[in-house]
């Protein structure tokens, strides 16, 4: 482990005053801390904090990520949950002489906690960041499934450069293309051109709008569990909630909605990387949003606490199959006696003509959908992705 302290600062030390003073029972007492980037072990399935002090590349956020210590403390003053999880803070990447150089530290770190099967958490300024912790799946060759919270879709030109509003059009167009599938959630149609709206749909990524999200939070829940990395843009709450971004509307997701998107995230056995990003400490006042992004974190651990680690195709005995006939197709469905969740079958056909079944999570709702005679928009949307 010692070659990623190569891009490491460890924490503080004046933070071990700030700890002894909290309660035994706080996060802060019982999180592992690197104050000094001596070696030790991470435990596999672990909660891993990484932050990053990087406002290059902002747009129109200047500041943002320069006081992540204040999400810290926010932080490490709550009380730890009935959780068996170990939780550490490695520090804060070293800020390279380039935001080239930031992002290849990033990329380095977040691929070996990947490699050491550990949940990374990453704590940032821009959100061109996502880019340096997608392409840490490199390493697992794997296909992606990333999922942005955000106002806007932050495409760009391909000429452009990469920042915080133009990193996905990197991550869908440079080599390897990892990427699997897009998913946006909570967008707002008066940010977006209908250009970049029709783009999505033409590439077959999902795009939730905010008011959808918002009326039925359980929309999302099968997309997030269906996720690889979750990248948050502190924009996409609305000001009144988290004042500590300059590109935030007075509409966005509450609190308590943001919250429970991040614990959704944590309850995914297949997520393996949150980030959460464009966090500006110049316009926290009272430190508002350094709290709910505190918040939003032990939501996320809360639910890693309480992974099922169920599938269909592992043991069907914790499960129920329901067949439903619409005109002479058969759709099955799949719910948890474990957790109340549900999955649905698509048969697809591989190069070979070969049929095969993949499942695909979905809602109660797809069920009853289904039930209505119906055709499930979210089949018919897989559908089309996996022929």
């Amino acid at each position: 482990m010692n070659n990623i302290f190569d891009f490491i600062q460890p924490i503080k030390e004046s933070f071990v005053d700030f700890i002894g003073k909290l309660p035994n029972s706080s996060l802060g007492k019982n999180l592992i801390v690197n104050y000094s980037n001596n070696s030790f072990e991470l435990i596999p399935n672990s909660v891993v904090l990484i932050g990053v002090s990087e406002e290059r590349t902002a747009v129109n956020n200047v500041g943002c990520g320069k006081d992540i210590e204040a999400i810290r403390k926010a932080f490490y003053q709550l009380y730890l949950g009935n959780w068996k999880t170990s939780i550490y803070d490695l520090g804060n990447i070293n800020i390279g002489a380039s935001f080239k150089d930031t992002e290849a530290a990033l990329k380095e770190v977040v691929t070996y906690l990947l490699q050491q099967k550990v949940l990374p958490i990453v704590i940032g300024g821009s959100q061109a960041l996502t880019y340096a912790s997608y392409r840490a799946f490199d390493s697992l060759e794997q296909k992606v499934n990333l999922t942005i919270v955000d106002a806007k879709f932050d495409l760009g030109s391909t000429e452009s450069s990469i920042d915080s509003q133009s990193y996905l059009t990197k991550i869908i167009m440079d080599k390897p293309t990892n990427l699997f599938n897009f998913t946006n959630i909570g967008y707002q149609t008066f940010l977006n051109s209908q250009e970049e709206i029709g783009l999505l749909k033409t590439l077959l990524f999902d795009a939730y709008r905010l008011g959808d999200v918002k009326n039925n939070l359980e929309l999302v829940e099968p997309t997030l569990r269906d996720s690889d990395m979750l990248s948050i843009d502190i924009g996409a709450i609305r000001k009144i909630d988290a004042p500590a971004n300059n590109n935030n509307q007075i509409s966005g997701f509450s609190a308590d909605e943001i919250c429970k998107i991040t614990r959704y995230a944590g309850l995914s056995d297949k997520l393996k990387v949150l980030g959460i990003f464009e966090y500006n400490s110049n316009k926290d006042n009272q430190s508002i949003t350094a709290e709910l992004i505190a918040q939003m974190i032990w939501y996320f651990v809360e639910g890693v606490n309480l992974r099922s680690y169920e599938f269909p195709t592992y043991s069907l005995e914790d499960f129920k199959k329901y067949m439903v006939m619409i005109d002479d197709d058969t759709y099955q469905f799949y719910k948890s006696d474990i957790s109340g969740r549900w999955w649905m079958e698509i048969n697809v056909k591989d190069n070979n003509k070969t049929k095969r079944q993949t499942l695909i999570p979905c809602t109660y709702n797809d069920y009853l959908t289904a039930n209505r005679q119906e055709v499930p928009e979210r089949w018919l949307v897989n559908r089309r992705k996996l022929d």
